[in-house]
């Protein structure tokens, strides 16, 4: 078993808001470095907003034209040469499990035309390990929460993130990416998975309502499938405890449109509840098309509503995507709706990108169509790509 390394003691050992500041004087020490930032993704994912001893006293960086952006899209380490400075800087990726957090920059001295790769591999660990204690930290401390955001969040929109699992994950057999938009000021859409040793839940929702009032409605939902989840119960029960949940706290006048998941990761079955929910479009061999199913009533619009499981497979390669109706009902400045067309357009257009680039790319379109005026409703896009476990001979 692989003993964790001297900075992974030194970053456990630290208190939650000092750990970027003892990694930071691990790596001068090591390698004589010149500078060392952090900057977190913020929630719209469109900025890195760097970490400082207060939020926002620095001004934040682009994803899209940037050295760092490109190190934390690619998800890659990027070395730069600061030209007459005599100086290189690395950006790496922060991430976790996939989780895509923000990207770690340190400047060296140029000692020669390249890095050496053994120091890009030992600052990749190190990035590597501040990421698994930020998630830690956010626990204890605001210090990276804050850093996240480009502008005050709702009361709303900060009940919903503190929600989420997180924008991304991966593992062996698949990859997951959401977004959420407008970022800072949600309605109630939402999303949730969770992960076994042969089983993916996931959940996705479109809210109802606006403000705090969705935000609650949300709340319940999802915390009262995750407890039926976690009593071992099935996805029909999931959805029927539930269902009895909401519709005992609001005897009808709420309810929440929610497409339940589970795939089994040897075999790639998926058992599906369609309670009213977002959309389903599979990418499979470049052809797009939609995943039809029964329609059955939203969680909590009737009492003892009994739900039906549906059944469908999936294949290595295969792409889903899960689009909440802020999406398709979006209205351009003309009072035109986003065309299917257009949205199929763009699935297949994004289709080399990765599923946690995915959402943002798409969003990024919408938002083309839409305008900049404020919007309507949520839009919410996850993204799955499914790679199949491998057979063992």
């Amino acid at each position: 078993m692989k003993r964790p390394s001297a900075v992974e003691r030194a970053l456990r050992e630290a208190a939650p808001h000092e750990i970027f500041d003892v990694l930071r004087a691990l790596i001068e020490r090591r390698h004589h470095a010149l500078a060392v930032d952090l900057l977190m993704a913020d929630y719209a994912m469109t900025q890195l907003q760097p970490v400082g001893v207060l939020p926002r006293t620095r001004s934040p960086l682009s994803m899209h034209d940037t050295d760092e952006g490109r190190a934390f899209g690619a998800q890659e380490p990027c070395t730069v040469r600061n030209g007459s400075l005599s100086t290189v800087t690395v950006h790496l990726p922060v991430s976790v499990r996939g989780d895509r957090l923000g990207v770690l920059s340190v400047t060296l001295p140029a000692g020669a035309d390249d890095v050496a790769a053994g120091t890009v591999d030992d600052l990749q660990e190190c990035a590597s390990a501040l990421a698994h204690e930020v998630v830690v930290a956010e626990r204890d401390t605001d210090l990276f929460l804050q850093a996240r955001r480009a502008e005050r969040l709702t009361l709303a929109a900060e009940m919903q993130w503190q929600l989420l699992p997180g924008r991304s994950c991966s593992r062996l057999e698949y990859s997951l990416g959401a977004q959420l938009e407008p970022a800072y000021a949600i309605f109630g859409d939402s999303f949730d998975w969770s992960a076994s040793a042969d089983d993916l839940t996931l959940t996705v929702s479109n809210g109802m309502g606006e403000g705090i009032d969705a935000a609650l409605l949300t709340n319940l939902a999802i915390n009262a499938l995750r407890n039926a989840r976690r009593a071992g119960l099935s996805l029909a029960d999931q959805a029927f405890l539930a269902d009895q949940a909401i519709y005992g706290q609001h005897q009808g006048r709420q309810f929440l449109s929610t497409l339940l998941l589970r795939f089994h990761l040897p075999t790639g079955h998926v058992e599906i509840i369609d309670a009213g929910s977002p959309r389903i479009w599979r990418l499979r061999d470049g052809v797009v098309e939609p995943i039809h199913l029964d329609d059955q009533m939203p969680l909590g619009m009737f009492e003892d509503t009994v739900y039906a499981p549906q059944h469908f497979t999936v294949e290595p390669g295969d792409r889903l995507l899960f689009i909440s109706d802020g999406v398709y009902d979006a209205l351009s400045p003309a009072g035109e709706k986003y065309s299917l067309h257009a949205l199929a357009e763009a699935i297949t257009s994004t289709g080399a990108l990765s599923a946690s680039q995915v959402p943002r790319t798409m969003l990024q379109e919408l938002l083309g169509h839409r305008g900049a005026g404020p919007a309507a409703d949520d839009s919410l896009i996850v993204c799955l790509d499914w790679h199949g476990r491998p057979s063992r001979d």
